[in-house]
C-alpha cells in the first residue's frame, strides 16, 4: 500500500506538460484538431479535448493523503477543467470535455447537461472502458480519435447542425489543450 502510494506520487511528480506534449506531438494534435472540426460542422455542440500529464499536487493529495478514491479525484478535475475552458458554455448546454491523465492512463468525458439527459450516464462508462484499453495499452492518439468520433456520433444523434457550418473561430478551440 506505502509502496504504491509512493510509486503513484513519484510518477505524478515525475510527468509534467513535456510529457503530454510528447505522446501527442504536433501532427497527432493537427489530426485531432481536424476531427474535432469535421465532427462539429454535423452538430451543434463542442467538444473540447483536454490532456494532462499529472494532477496538480492538491488534488493528488487528496487521494494519497485523505484515502479519496482516484476515481473521484480524477472526475473532479475533469469537472473542474469542463468548467475553467468554459466547455458548458454552449447553447443548448451540449459541450462534451474529452479529458486524458497521463499518469494514470485513465480518461474522463463530462458531458453537459443537455447531451447527459439525451444519452444517460451508462453510454459514458461504456465509452471510457473502451477508450481507456487503448490509453494503457499507450494509443493515446487513437484513444482520443475514438473517443472524439463516438461524441460527435452521439452529438450528431441528439443536436444535429441545421443550417451553415461553424465559422472556424466560432465556440471553444478545437486544438486539444496539453496541462
Amino acid at each position: 500500500m506505502v509502496t504504491e502510494k509512493l510509486r503513484r506520487l513519484l510518477r505524478h511528480l515525475w510527468l509534467d506538460a513535456g510529457d503530454a506534449r510528447r505522446a501527442l506531438d504536433e501532427a497527432a494534435n493537427g489530426r485531432l484538431e481536424a476531427r474535432i472540426a469535421q465532427s462539429e460542422a454535423t452538430h451543434s455542440g463542442q467538444i473540447c479535448v483536454c490532456v494532462e500529464a499529472s494532477l496538480p499536487p492538491s488534488y493528488l493529495w487528496r487521494h494519497l493523503l485523505h484515502g479519496e478514491p482516484l476515481s473521484e479525484v480524477v472526475r473532479d478535475r475533469a469537472i473542474t477543467l469542463f468548467g475553467k475552458q468554459r466547455v458548458w458554455d454552449t447553447e443548448n448546454n451540449n459541450g462534451v470535455l474529452i479529458y486524458l491523465l497521463l499518469a494514470e492512463h485513465r480518461i474522463e468525458i463530462v458531458a453537459d447537461r443537455g447531451l447527459t439527459r439525451a444519452t444517460g450516464a451508462t453510454h459514458w462508462n461504456d465509452l471510457v472502458g473502451a477508450i481507456g484499453r487503448c490509453c494503457r495499452d499507450g494509443e493515446v492518439e487513437q484513444a482520443l480519435l475514438l473517443a472524439i468520433e463516438d461524441v460527435g456520433a452521439c452529438l450528431q444523434r441528439h443536436f444535429p447542425r441545421s443550417g451553415e457550418p461553424p465559422a472556424p473561430d466560432a465556440g471553444l478551440p478545437n486544438w486539444p489543450m496539453i496541462h
